[in-house]
């Protein structure tokens, strides 16, 4: 239990907003241009910007393991989305429901297993869906009505309001299900963009030469992997994929999507494009979902925030918002996530931590959801487990870089070919600069000059003269390896 130091120095408590399939190119903080998000914004304006964090496994499982862990992958046993969470073992969660804070665990689970060291529990099924979501509690499964966002952040709001003991600290985890694919927006995003054109991607028609097979193999292309009624929308209200939507939605939003949709559907389908001409008619409708999407979870958090700032909780709480990971919203032509690229291997987090954060700071340096836990632990004035591999980040936050922070990164993908998307297993490492690829079950690398090559086009694997590079990072990829007890077996000896 808490300690009568504790209650005396009041331990900060921690609302974690986390989102599914957030990139950080559509968070108005990070310079989007293609949309605005004012009040994930106010997080980074009254707290810090990470512009370097790197998550250890670009997919959504995984990163919910990590996170709760400290450990990477290979350590917490969820290494592909088709795995299931060891509960038994030692989780943040468990650690500080043990010293007293109340926890609670409201939204996307994604873990198979039943949430274990939470006081609270209310999570999808799943991926769980956009309209009428489903949700399971101890006490079993219950049918919620309205847009799954919103019902997330009523049963949160709820929960701080009515249920946690106004005498001790919280920690709350509320995690959204949205942006993640299919895209529905909700009742009062429907509309969003109509009309209006989205920039696109310079790589939109990227052609995967001078790179490894593993680009060119992938299949999250929008050109040609979209489903045009789950992907895109593109259905009528009595096929069958319109009568599953309407069954789950109510009137309002049935009209508004025949006001959204309806016409152009109906040139879509008497005439479909091709060619260069449906790979943009597909990128614009596809991001007009997906940020639309993104704008109910912004909704989201402002309503959390006003909460926190009327109920007078907002100065002892520390704010987190993040993503499972990145997301490409049309680089290299693609969707879906997985790969070391930067759209995927960075994930936003802002962290709002009043009197100890600087409002409006950037951080340079490498953060990644493994530092996560420790962090959560630090804040509480609680010991970080030695077997936890991240480190904490509240030295960075009050505006300190130890001399010992970490240089370079570990990354591990591993669920490869037949998984969905046909992303070849790889691991790697980066310095921020300099990026080394291993697809290690193809036999092949890449070596990136970020610098030089910010989009990633060109690998200089075995160029001359990036020999020197190359070199120093096969070295540093065998010794974070060594030094993160990667097995033999998943590490692939490098050949």
């Amino acid at each position: 239990m808490l300690s009568a130091g504790w209650a005396a120095a009041a331990p900060p408590n921690i609302v974690f907003i986390f989102s599914d399939d957030h990139a950080f190119q559509a968070v108005g903080a990070y310079g989007s241009n293609i949309n605005q998000t004012p009040n994930i914004d106010r997080i980074a304006n009254s707290g810090m910007r990470f512009d370097r964090c790197y998550v250890t496994n670009s997919i959504c499982g995984p990163s919910r393991a990590c996170i709760l862990t400290g450990k990477y992958s290979h350590k917490n046993g969820f290494r592909t989305n088709n795995d299931r969470f060891d509960a038994s073992q030692p989780t943040f969660a468990k650690q500080m429901q043990g010293a007293g804070y109340q926890t609670a665990m409201i939204g996307k689970w994604h873990l198979v297993s039943d949430p274990v060291g939470f006081d609270h529990w209310d999570i999808l099924p799943g991926q769980g869906r956009y309209y009428s979501p489903e949700f399971i509690t101890p006490a079993g499964r219950n049918v919620e009505q309205g847009y799954v966002t919103d019902v997330i952040t009523d049963k949160a709001l709820a929960w701080l309001k009515n249920d946690r003991q106004s005498d001790r600290p919280f920690v709350l985890m509320m995690q959204h299900k949205a942006p993640h694919r299919s895209w529905e927006p909700g009742p009062e995003h429907v509309g969003d963009g109509k009309g209006k054109t989205i920039p696109e991607p310079e790589t939109l028609f990227d052609d995967y030469q001078n790179r490894s097979d593993a680009a060119r193999t992938a299949t999250m292309r929008i050109s040609q992997n979209m489903n045009p009624a789950s992907d895109l929308m593109v259905f009528t209200p009595d096929s069958p994929r319109g009568k599953k939507f309407f069954k789950l939605t109510p009137e309002g939003t049935q009209q508004a999507w025949s006001d959204a949709y309806s016409e152009e559907n109906a040139a879509y389908m008497a005439d479909p494009p091709v060619g260069d001409a449906k790979t943009r008619w597909n990128y614009q409708r596809y991001l007009r979902n997906y940020l639309a999407c993104v704008a109910r979870v912004d909704d989201s958090v402002g309503r959390v925030l006003d909460y926190l700032d009327q109920s007078g909780l907002a100065e002892n709480t520390i704010v987190i918002y993040c993503s499972d990971q990145g997301f490409y919203l049309g680089e290299h032509g693609w969707y879906d996530k997985r790969f070391m690229y930067e759209q995927s291997l960075r994930t936003p987090l802002l962290v709002r931590w009043p009197g100890v954060v600087e409002p409006g700071s950037v951080c340079e340096q490498i953060a990644s959801n493994v530092d996560l836990a420790e962090t959560f632990l630090d804040a509480a004035g609680l010991p970080i487990p030695k077997d936890m591999q991240g480190r904490s980040l509240t030295p960075l936050l009050q505006g300190e870089t130890p001399d010992d922070w970490r240089k370079t990164f570990y990354y591990h993908y591993y669920e490869g070919p037949p998984a969905v998307h046909t992303v070849e297993q790889h691991c790697g490492v980066t310095d921020g600069r300099y990026k080394l690829i291993h697809f290690y079950t193809i036999g092949q690398w890449e070596l990136f000059d970020l610098q030089e090559d910010p989009n990633e086009i060109r690998s200089v694997y075995d160029d001359p003269a990036y020999a020197g590079h190359q070199e120093r990072l096969k070295k540093e990829l065998k010794r974070l390896q060594t030094e993160l007890e990667v097995p033999a077996i998943a590490a692939a000896p490098l050949r």
